[in-house]
């Protein structure tokens, strides 16, 4: 008896019967009916509705719903309005069924193979676009090379076509060693003579003899001393680097290598390309398979650039770019085909981060009046504003005067004023009758803005409803107070009693509403989570629009949804490509002038053998009545990394080096109270170090502390150690910054040689845009950035190019919805889902 898998009786649609369906297919119509109701927006879940498909089909009782229906035919996000209302329509229309799918959509048999019945019938793909089919499609890709490739990341057609190599040997231009040039990047083809491991510096290496026809040649790998037992004697290597002469002898150091094939040759006069590996891939299987899916696929990649577009920036099309980008005819090509494919990550990006300000501009925010306000704050604090202070205050001042939301970004390197600033506008807003709110990623660092601002505008006398006057009222409002204590604070937000509130992302958790909310000040934003980023301004409005808040009633005549203004501020530099790419939603204001009296922060490298001198000029600043700070990468002791941990430090510390001196320790996991009784005696002048982890980044203001101790140096980013020697510096007398790394690899020498040399935090932030690239920028892999494949931040032309292309391409056609549009806008949709809440 033939037995048909899955076979089920169809479900009658109706109250009585829906409890027979599957939670997934229950689930399934609930959405497809919310996205009706929305419009067909393609915003009823995250991710949209195509993505939704693909996971939805996981359910049996989904994909016999999918089988019954009309065929979706194209992309969702491809689809007009009415497809999308028509066929959704549909769907919902239609009884779960597994009986059409038999003969349509099996496979077909291997000739001469016996029918042994009905097949198990396999559902469709998500998308009919051949480059969202798995890898394994791709001939010769299966099992252990498509688990080696998803390492890489690589899953789908698409995604291996979009693995660029890193770089192309050039066979065309392998030059003999006699002919190899001085200070330029070469190719040589060679014979290895010999290979040994050798100390190179602090740390082994493999140095190697090689030669050629002409002569001979020195090889030095740093830090990689298994090299010597795979270089074999007489092995054909491929060598590219940059050439050097050491004692007159020409030498290779670090350069990228690769054991050459006997039907490599066959790639004589052309590029080759190199590729990112994993352990057990080698270079020639990654080639084979990647010239199958070139030449086989690359017919079915869609264009999504209209033509005009291409035309007036003179850009390849899209299919060309991919195959010169892998086998380009010559590095001219290459380069014209990394362009094109740089031009659209760059345009896509632009187009969300472009869209997402279009959407917070729909808002009305309300207008704020002057009144003399600005001229009471400034004669409140103790000490004169800056001209750049005085500048950015301007372009805040002009923003928050009309009923267009402001969206800013205030720049300024550590130390520069930025919370004086953002002290003035939440003056105006509270003179204005409107709350303000200061939100900080740690309570360190809200407790810190709560001190400041209390200082700076606690007293301010405000006028009342009535006429009466009272006291600017400023509160604090973290997740670590009692829950009495943070009660009171919310139902006093809620009420209006207090002006300015700052706090953590406590406040914009449920059951915390604003009565006026005028002003939201972010600082630090890109700290918080990538979730808490995301939800950041959708909650901001949310507190405006839910609760009382009378006088920012909505405008009748354009239904705009009441939004506050908001003030994003960041102490880490954040270099022009990078603002103009991710934080293109955002106008940008830099404050790029520190106050009167402030000396740099004298910074030095300290390695193992100078230990003992770094000790002993900590004892003598202490003897003079300073303080230090010693900062360790880790809270405890790792076996995977062989760096100092705070509790370990702090303990050798107190025990055998500073027995005699005052230590305090600070971590991340201590309680909120411990933390803040530490905090409070290192201000006092009651401890004299304070061993810590990166915890005191941001926050810590204390002006006797004039040494900054960094320990393990090399396991941070520039940015990151540029604001730990931003905690010192703060008072008038000369401060330091001891960069202490027992072993640095070479290219973290060169991180901490740019530090010793550099003190401005827009240079260095430059700095550190090319060597660790966007996504960890920001030190972490969390920070919500997409990354780029082709795009290269030195080239400022091009992204500002792309950025005035997105902006013509929305005015002329918002929301991209002509045809013409219809594949950029999908890409658009992707990276929506990519870029992440503020980080834009």
């Amino acid at each position: 008896m033939n037995r048909v898998a899955n076979r089920q009786t169809p479900a009658r649609r109706g109250p009585a019967s829906r409890s027979t369906e599957s939670e997934g297919l229950v689930r399934f119509r609930k959405v497809l009916d919310l996205e009706l109701r929305r419009g067909c927006d393609d915003g009823a879940v995250i991710g949209g509705i195509d993505r939704f498909l693909s996971i939805a089909k996981q359910d049996k009782g989904v994909i016999s719903l999918i089988n019954a229906a009309p065929s979706l035919g194209k992309p969702y996000a491809e689809m007009t309005a009415a497809q999308r209302t028509a066929w959704l329509r549909s769907l919902l229309a239609t009884k779960p069924s597994t009986a059409k799918t038999a003969s349509s959509t099996r496979p077909a048999r291997a000739s001469g193979r016996a029918d042994s019945g009905p097949e198990i019938v396999t559902p469709a793909p998500a998308s009919s676009d051949p480059l969202d089919a798995p890898v394994t499609v791709v001939k010769g890709v299966k099992g252990v090379l498509q688990a080696k490739l998803a390492k890489l990341s690589v899953r789908s057609v698409r995604d291996l076509l979009y693995l660029f190599p890193n770089r192309h040997n050039d066979f065309a231009n392998v030059r003999p060693i006699a002919e190899l040039e001085p200070d330029e990047e070469q190719t040589a083809l060679v014979s290895v003579w010999s290979a040994t491991k050798v100390r190179l510096g602090r740390r082994e290496g493999t140095q190697a003899v090689v030669g050629d026809d002409t002569g001979t040649m020195r090889v030095v790998w740093f830090n990689q001393p298994y090299l010597a037992d795979q270089l074999k004697t007489n092995d054909r290597i491929v060598l590219a680097g940059k050439v050097t002469l050491f004692n007159r002898l020409k030498t290779m150091e670090s350069p990228e290598w690769e054991r050459l094939q006997s039907d490599d040759l066959t790639h004589t006069g052309r590029l080759v390309p190199v590729y990112p590996l994993t352990q057990g891939l080698s270079q020639r299987v990654l080639r084979r398979a990647v010239k199958e899916a070139v030449d086989r696929f690359s017919a079915f990649v869609r264009e999504p650039l209209p033509a005009d577009l291409r035309q007036r920036h003179q850009l390849l099309g899209l299919r060309e770019a991919l195959r010169q980008m892998h086998y380009p005819e010559s590095a001219e090509k290459h380069e014209i085909a990394r362009r094109r494919i740089a031009f659209e990550e760059l345009l896509r990006v632009q187009l969300a981060v472009l869209e997402r300000r279009l959407a917070w501009e729909e808002g009305r925010a309300p207008a704020f009046a002057l009144d003399g306000v600005l001229e009471v704050y400034r004669s409140g604090l103790p000490f004169a504003l800056t001209g750049a202070q005085e500048r950015v205050l301007t372009e805040i001042v002009s923003d928050i005067q009309t009923t267009r939301p402001m969206a800013r970004l205030l720049q300024g390197d550590v130390g520069s004023g930025k919370t004086a600033v953002a002290g003035a506008a939440l003056v105006i807003a509270a003179f204005n009758g409107y709350q303000g709110a200061l939100m900080a990623p740690t309570e360190i660092l809200a407790e810190q803005h709560h001190r400041t601002l209390s200082k700076l505008i606690g007293g301010l006398a405000l006028r009342g409803p009535s006429n009466e006057h009272r006291q600017l009222r400023v509160e604090l409002l973290t997740g670590s107070m009692t829950a009495r204590a943070k009660r009171e604070v919310a139902e006093a937000v809620a009420t209006g009693q207090i002006d300015v509130v700052v706090g953590t992302h406590a406040l914009i958790q449920e059951g915390i509403s604003f009565r006026r909310l005028g002003l939201a000040v972010v600082d630090e934003q890109h700290r918080f989570g990538v979730m808490q980023r995301a939800a950041l301004r959708e909650r901001i409005v949310d507190h405006v629009s839910s609760g009382p808040n009378p006088g920012l009633e909505a405008d009748a005549s354009a239904a705009r949804p009441r939004t506050p203004h908001l003030l994003v501020m960041s102490a880490t530099p954040i270099p022009r490509t990078l603002a103009l790419t991710f934080f293109g939603d955002l106008d940008v204001s830099v404050i790029d002038e520190m106050p009167p009296g402030r000396l740099p922060v004298s910074t030095r490298w300290v390695g193992p053998d100078e230990r003992a001198e770094a000790y002993g000029f900590v004892r003598e600043q202490v003897q003079q009545g300073r303080q230090v700070f010693i900062v360790c990468p880790l809270i405890d002791e790792s076996p995977a990394l062989q760096t100092r941990s705070a509790t370990q430090e702090y303990e050798r510390l107190a025990r055998h080096v500073f027995p005699e001196l005052r230590l305090g320790l600070l971590h991340g996991r201590m309680a909120a109270r411990d933390k803040e009784a530490v905090l409070q005696s290192f201000r006092r002048g009651e401890l004299d170090i304070l061993v810590a982890t990166t915890v005191i980044e941001v926050g810590i203001d204390i002006p006797n502390a004039t040494v900054m101790v960094i320990e393990g140096a090399d396991r941070f980013g520039l940015a990151q150690m540029h604001q730990l020697r931003g905690r010192v510096g703060r008072g008038a007398g000369q401060s330091f910054c001891l960069l202490l790394s027992d072993d640095p690899s070479e290219g973290a020498r060169a991180r901490l040689q740019l530090l010793e040399e550099l003190s401005d935090g827009f240079a260095l932030a430059e700095a550190d845009l090319r060597l660790r690239g966007p996504g960890d920028y920001f030190g972490t892999r969390q920070s919500g950035l997409p990354e780029f494949q082709a795009a290269d931040f030195s080239d400022v032309k091009l992204i500002e190019s792309a950025r005035q292309e997105a902006m013509a391409l929305l005015k002329a056609d918002p929301g991209l919805r002509q045809p013409e549009h219809a594949l950029l806008a999908a890409s658009v949709a992707k990276a929506k889902r990519t870029v992440t809440g503020e980080v834009s």
